[in-house]
């Protein structure tokens, strides 16, 4: 049997009624449906996402932290991290997008919801190293991508582009060392040549 497609009008309805005041607004953009939450809702709606008739989201196919410190710069006041999270309906052939901001910069925190759906545990782990987002609840949140000794969150804006230490095997020591950075910092602007008809071009 065919699935087709919900409207993104129609599920946008449908979770307006679903989720009530617990969401704090629902938009609909380029065909596709975003749910904005608060930390303090943000498990109760996904259980909801993932349980109620109408919703049936069965997957969580991407979960990814978020550092909006630079969106200031262009008017956008509010918390520095966040979470993005893509749902997946395969019953009802719909799909949603939820994003939840931390509400506290220095300790970035939100509730786990690896135990809906276990595929969010990588997930997790991954905006954890690289953001230093911490996932309340989650029973084995440690780095996933970085070294054992790595110090910092690499995809924060704020962190230095060529890191704080390096790692190197020492012959002597017969083991793998950390010492400070000794790479200077700084600014490479690529040099564009521009030659008369490259690539056919007039």
């Amino acid at each position: 049997m065919t699935v087709f497609a919900v409207r993104p009008e129609d599920l946008h309805n449908t979770l307006a009624t679903t989720l009530g005041e617990r969401v704090q607004k629902i938009e609909v953009a380029l065909g596709e449906v975003t749910v904005h939450v608060s930390a303090d809702h943000y498990l109760s709606v996904m259980q909801t996402l993932r349980d109620t008739p109408g919703c049936q989201f069965e997957q969580l196919i991407d979960l990814a932290g978020v550092d909006y410190s630079t969106y200031g710069d262009m008017g956008t006041e509010g918390s520095r991290f966040g979470v993005t999270v893509h749902l997946l309906s395969v019953s009802l052939n719909q799909r949603v997008r939820v994003k939840v901001t931390c509400p506290d910069d220095d300790l970035p925190l939100v509730a786990s919801v690896n135990d809906l759906w276990n595929s969010a545990n990588w997930y997790e782990r991954e905006a954890f190293d690289l953001f230093g987002i911490v996932f309340e609840g989650h029973n084995d949140l440690r780095r996933i991508l970085t070294d054992y000794g790595f110090i910092g969150h690499p995809f924060r804006k704020d962190f230095p582009l060529s890191g704080h230490v390096e790692m190197r095997y020492d012959a002597e020591r017969q083991r793998v060392i950390y010492e400070p950075v000794s790479i200077e910092p700084r600014e490479i602007t690529p040099r564009i040549i521009r030659e008369e008809h490259y690539g056919g071009l007039n």
